[in-house]
């Protein structure tokens, strides 16, 4: 049976309704006012994305950001992105590591997709952040880029040793004798899942909870060094640590098929976003964050179908623990192009986005006469308008139009997901730094190829 909309059916007048709050966005600095308003004074902006392969969404993303850091004083920029490959970026601009140049500095993002950090707009904000924080004199008080998620496991291992080596290399034999039993899984993590979902791991795990007690034991002993850097040098090594503990028991859940999984890789999240509060608090410096992730992990998960299945994520978890400290601004596209891969591991390709299926939000955007908007969550019409659940698009790292209803759309209800939505009613690609044939060719050469 098809549908036939009217000019007097609901969603025609809930987008009327929608077109009166919507503020016009053609990318220019001022355009985000709006924004900046509604964050206030709030120290934690978790900024969104609808995909993991938008420009639209980086860039507005990066433009808002930066003016946080310049106007409101915000000091970190935490991503949906593992620690030591960020740790690499974070010592670049600050002005410590070895990275001759903002390319180098992305080279430790390895891991499948690596077009999620190794694109050209989060290179242009890196060389900008590096550029901002020459002017900053106080080490402390520089703008710290760090990653916040958790599949690192044998980077992560790697990252404690080598901390460990040039300061006690009686502690660096330990750790690598414990952290040994890990290498017998050929420095795999799925295998190391699977294997400890066989419950053939216990006495490895014990050996890590085992490397995180004695360097929590020995913090103070190697703070004896060089001030600022030294602290920011163990927390980074004590977060690798609590990292491999998260990290192992993700992979063991995972082989299990709990949907536990899920509820792990957020909550690990959140926490090293709190200890790292915790760790600036020492210094005497306040954290102002912005976060940068997936719509999936930082809209408020119980105004979604996520619930129901008894998941959480950052952006309820963060909700929970500082109130109204916080603002989630998420995004939304129509149609377009975006980078994605067709498989698992598979190569970048840039891909068509099918228009939004009826009975989403972005379907229902897109009758509003303005190529891009944002949207505020906060007109009583509006919220009442939007209370009733409705699908909404969520695009990974893969991308599959045959399967899209079933593959990238879920329920939920935008105004107790966000504080604000911004519409794009066309999309680009992100533009990878190593651009694959597929991408350069683009899904429509393909499929002349194959007709």
């Amino acid at each position: 049976m098809q549908i036939i909309e009217t000019p007097h059916s609901p969603d025609a007048q809930l987008s009327k309704v929608v077109q009166r709050h919507a503020i016009p966005y053609t990318g220019e600095k001022h355009e985000l006012d709006t924004l900046m308003d509604l964050v206030g004074d709030a120290s934690f902006v978790l900024i969104g994305e609808a995909s993991h392969g938008t420009h639209e969404y980086y860039k507005t993303r990066i433009d808002l950001t930066k003016r946080l850091i310049e106007e409101k004083g915000f000091n970190v920029v935490a991503a949906e992105a593992d620690w030591p490959d960020a740790l690499t970026v974070n010592r670049y601009v600050k002005g410590r590591g070895n990275a001759k140049d903002a390319v180098e500095a992305l080279r430790d993002f390895q891991r499948f997709p690596t077009w999620l950090w190794r694109n050209a707009d989060v290179l242009s904000f890196i060389e900008w952040l590096e550029d901002h924080n020459c002017a900053i004199t106080d080490y402390d008080s520089k703008v710290g880029f760090y990653g916040i998620d958790l599949y690192s496991l044998y980077r992560s291992v790697d990252a404690v040793i080598k901390y460990l080596e040039p300061i006690d290399q009686d502690a660096a034999k330990r750790a690598r004798e414990r952290y040994s039993c890990l290498s017998a899984y050929g420095y795999d993590e799925q295998a190391y899942g699977y294997a400890a979902s066989l419950g053939l791991t216990k006495a490895c795990e014990e050996n890590i909870i085992d490397e995180l007690v004695e360097l929590q034991k020995r913090e103070f002993e190697y703070l004896k060094r060089d001030g600022a850097v030294a602290s920011d040098e163990f927390f980074f090594a004590e977060q690798n640590a609590v990292l491999i503990a998260h990290a192992q028991a993700y992979y063991r859940e995972m082989f299990r098929g709990r949907m536990s999984t899920w509820n792990l890789r957020d909550t690990h999240m959140v926490r090293t976003l709190l200890a790292l509060r915790e760790h600036m608090k020492r210094s005497g410096k306040q954290m102002k964050a912005v976060i940068w992730a997936h719509n999936s992990h930082l809209g408020d998960a119980r105004a979604t179908e996520m619930a129901e299945r008894g998941e959480l994520n950052v952006g309820q978890l963060i909700r929970q623990q500082i109130g109204d400290d916080c603002r989630l601004i998420g995004f939304s596209g129509y149609s377009g192009t975006v980078t994605a891969a067709s498989t698992w591991g598979g190569a970048a390709e840039r891909k068509n986005v099918r228009p939004g299926m009826l009975g989403s939000y972005e379907h229902l955007f897109n009758k509003v006469d303005l190529p891009a908007f944002i949207l505020p969550l906060k007109a009583t019409n509006l919220v009442n308008g939007l209370k009733h659940p409705r699908l909404q698009r969520a695009i990974g790292v893969l991308y599959i139009p045959q399967t899209e209803r079933f593959s990238h759309y879920f329920f939920s209800t935008l105004p107790g997901q966000f504080d604000a939505i911004i519409h794009f009613q066309e999309t680009q690609a992100v533009a990878p730094l190593e651009k694959t044939p597929l991408w350069v060719d683009g899904e429509d050469r393909i499929e002349e190829l194959i007709d």
